[in-house]
């Protein structure tokens, strides 16, 4: 994980959106395009930056892909800003 990628992945806002929508729980790739006015290239455009940023995790089953937030992330993102914190003087 990149912290580079990362913040570029989480400047979007319709990354943002879906986001939080996985925060309630994991969803499939179509259940996000439902919350969406967008193609659906465009929805597996924002899911795989996501992925690429390690920011969600996908899982397959059957015909379905259905993604889930990876939190560990975050918990990295937030110990990185917290460690700016002693820096600054």
């Amino acid at each position: 994980m990149g912290i580079n990628e990362t913040l570029k992945a989480i400047s979007d806002p319709v990354r943002r959106d879906i986001l939080f929508m996985l925060k309630e729980g994991r969803l499939s790739a179509g259940e996000i395009g439902e919350k969406f006015n967008l193609t659906g290239a465009t929805v597996s455009y924002h899911l795989a930056k996501l992925k690429s940023a390690d920011l969600v995790s996908e899982e397959r089953e059957k015909n379905f892909i259905y993604y889930s937030l990876n939190t560990s992330v975050f918990e990295d993102i937030l110990a990185w800003i917290y460690n700016l914190r002693g820096h600054i003087e």
